[in-house]
Formats: structure tokens, sequence, C-alpha cells
């Protein structure tokens, strides 16, 4: 607790379908609780039977549940992809375990429909 006021878990989950896609994009804390949150969303949008990708636009805070979370999302073939220092390092740290993953290059920030990089 930080004074009077509770510890607070933001988070924001959007999941956009596309006609050749899925896209799920986190603003917030991935961390303690949210992580079932974002975890059932995936495992909803894998039902669609198309490519997921999963957009860390503009997390704040992965703690190590996130983290494990995020392993297990590229351990099946979800795209990871991040806007930011930390989780651009983050996603980098899991594409050298797995091959899904990837980070927008520079000048490639701006955003298609405010949910993914132009790029993909």
């Amino acid at each position: 607790m930080h004074g009077n006021l509770p510890d607070v878990m933001l988070i924001r989950v959007t999941k956009t379908e596309e006609r050749s896609r899925t896209v799920v994009t986190i603003d917030g804390q991935l961390s303690g609780e949210c992580v079932t949150v974002v975890e059932t969303c995936c495992s909803q949008a894998a039902s669609r039977r198309k490519p997921i990708y999963v957009f860390l636009r503009d997390v704040t805070t992965v703690d190590q549940a996130g983290t494990m979370l995020l392993r297990r999302l590229a351990a099946r073939g979800i795209r990871l992809l991040a806007r930011g220092i930390y989780t651009s390092y983050l996603v980098q740290t899991l594409a050298a375990r797995h091959v899904p993953a990837q980070v927008p290059s520079a000048g490639t920030e701006h955003l298609a429909s405010d949910a993914m990089p132009r790029t993909l």
C-alpha cells in the first residue's frame, strides 16, 4: 500500500479481429492477476484459427508472471511486438528463444488503426 491508497493493478486489453489476424493490444501493467486476463483473451483468439499478434503498446510493468506468460505465448507461435525501451528489450530477449517474437524497427512506431505498427 502507498499511504492510505491500496495498490491498484490496471490493465487494458483490446482485441481487434482483422480479416487475416487477431491483434491483442496491452496497455498498463502485465503483472499479477492481470496476466490471467491476457491469457484468457489469447486463448479465445486462438479458437479463431488466425495468426495472433500481442502488441505491448503502453505497458508500464511486467513482473515474473507477465514474463512467463509472454514466454508461453511465444512458444505457442503468437507474435510479440512492443513499443518502448523496456518492453522492446523484453521482446528481443524472448526472440532469442522463440523465432515468432519481433520488435518494430525505428520509424515504424506509427500505428495503423491504433493497434499495430504498419510494417506488419
